[in-house]
């Protein structure tokens, strides 16, 4: 009996790979938890309360408004800029009444007025220029041109989004690499586990030939 439980104690270097299996297996496991919290619940309420359709712009248009945005000019400075008001007005194939384009939902909530937020530059003649490069993107390239658009029952019903935040590709791999660590660890404990099992037969067989 004790010969068999001697036979059955792993080796530092086993010890070693079965503590690195239960720790992949351990973190894999609390990946998935965590980001299934972060991101899965979001991304089930964002498709529950949404759905694509199919958008023509109306109208792009800049108002005389201008929003301010935060630049950045090192590791410890920051400043203050501004940038013009796009608007681009959609029909959807879901409603005949016009609706406001926006980026994404980041883009909706931080700036649900306008369609378009630059990259904050320091100089506002650069902001201004980025905003009309970008109204005569959807002016003459997009044009009456066919699109599909998003929209969010709950977030703002009457306007629509370019893109999903949650987009498949994004959840795919934020969900992929825990599992491929957890498979990874299970893995390992499993190898190093049937490596000791078949060691300790070999002995036992090589025993009892001698």
């Amino acid at each position: 009996m004790a010969r068999s439980r001697a036979a059955y104690e792993y080796t530092e270097a086993e010890d070693k790979s079965m503590r690195l299996g239960f720790l992949l297996i351990a973190a894999g496991l609390l990946s998935l938890l965590g980001l299934g919290c972060c991101w899965l619940r979001p991304a089930l309420q964002e498709r529950g309360g949404g759905g694509s359709a199919n958008c023509t712009v109306l109208a792009v248009r800049q108002l005389g408004e201008r929003f301010a945005c935060t630049f950045s000019c090192g590791a410890a400075c920051r400043g203050t800029a501004r940038y013009p008001c796009l608007q681009v007005l959609v029909r959807t194939s879901r409603s005949s009444a016009p609706a406001l384009l926006h980026e994404d939902e980041r883009q909706l909530r931080t700036n649900p007025k306008c369609s378009y937020i630059p990259p904050c530059a320091r100089d506002d003649q650069e902001n201004s220029e980025n905003v009309t490069f970008k109204q005569k993107y959807w002016k003459e390239k997009v044009g009456s041109q066919p699109f599909t658009c998003y929209f969010n029952q709950h977030l703002r019903p009457d306007d629509v989004m370019l893109k999903r935040t949650h987009d498949e590709t994004v959840l795919l791999h934020c969900f992929l690499w825990p599992v491929v660590t957890f498979l990874v660890g299970v893995l390992i404990v499993v190898l190093t586990i049937c490596a000791k099992s078949l060691a300790v037969r070999a002995e036992a067989i090589k025993k009892k030939k001698h």
